[in-house]
């Protein structure tokens, strides 16, 4: 008894939670108390939401996928007039993994199609330490503009910090600290960043990738085609697995060969071994 109840407990708490996520989505037809400076058509910031404030001076794109427990902030705190310019902007399209931060006292610019795995943070502010006499955390910041271009992917845990500029489609490895300008086309690692791999239009990359290149879906195939090639490919696979063979009989081990005698330092055979007693 005690099982089952516990068991339609857990159920009710799932779907509780579920229709939490779902009620509590921002979407343009759903802000909320979030008042955007726009959210485009197919938007959707995952329940719960990180800390968001001066959404007045954030535009986010169209199709833009923002995931659970993601900060948008712009300014320095809360209820502060920035002026009549957007702050912080989200291209058509742009992917904030969960637990990222996007960090805008002045203007960060996030191009289209740009993907940034979990707990990415991106700023336009870092703490000055010049006075060292005076706590780091009450001296003024400083402020840059961050412009990262369209296409990009930035992997889980990635630091861009304030000033940097990424071109376009930039790979920025898992837990790499950028700063500074990155090309296009280029990939970079490390703490400080640095570019390890690039695109020549002659050769290619380089250095030159290690795996092959995915295989493109044709040209002309929709999704329900593919769709029906993998019910095909489930309907085909066996319903039981067939049975493993019996393993073969373990043989008897080989008798063991006593060691040839070995010639003593004369010539001749060196005497047997004496055997122990049992």
């Amino acid at each position: 008894m005690a099982r089952r109840r516990r068991r339609l407990l857990a159920g009710a708490v799932h779907r509780g939670w579920a229709w939490l996520q779902r009620t509590g989505a921002v979407t343009a037809e759903h802000p909320g108390k979030l008042r955007f400076g726009r959210i485009g058509p197919g938007t959707r910031l995952a329940f719960p939401q990180g800390t968001v404030f001066g959404e007045r001076w954030i535009e986010l794109g169209d199709h833009c996928i923002i995931a659970e427990q993601v900060t948008l902030t712009a300014g320095l705190m809360p209820d502060l007039d920035l002026g009549p310019e957007t702050v912080l902007t989200l291209g058509n399209g742009v992917v904030l993994g969960r637990g990222s931060h996007v960090v805008a006292d002045t203007t960060v610019s996030i191009g289209s199609d740009t993907y940034c795995g979990p707990y990415v943070y991106i700023t336009s502010t870092n703490h000055s330490y010049d006075d060292p006499d005076e706590p780091v955390g009450r001296q003024w910041p400083r402020m840059e503009p961050v412009v990262i271009g369209p296409g990009c992917w930035i992997g889980t845990g990635a630091v861009i910090l304030p000033g940097s500029r990424l071109g376009r489609n930039v790979v920025v490895a898992a837990g790499a600290v950028v700063r500074g300008e990155v090309p296009d086309h280029a990939v970079v690692a490390g703490a400080p960043a640095r570019v390890v791999r690039s695109w020549d239009p002659d050769r290619g990359w380089q250095p030159p990738l290690r795996t092959p290149a995915p295989v493109p879906i044709p040209e002309g195939v929709t999704s329900e085609q593919l769709q029906a090639v993998a019910e095909l490919l489930e309907d085909t696979e066996p319903d039981t697995p067939a049975p493993a063979s019996a393993p073969a009989p373990a043989s008897a081990p080989a008798p063991v060969s006593a060691p040839a005698p070995v010639p003593d330092a004369d010539g001749g055979p060196a005497p047997e071994p004496r055997r122990p007693r049992a």
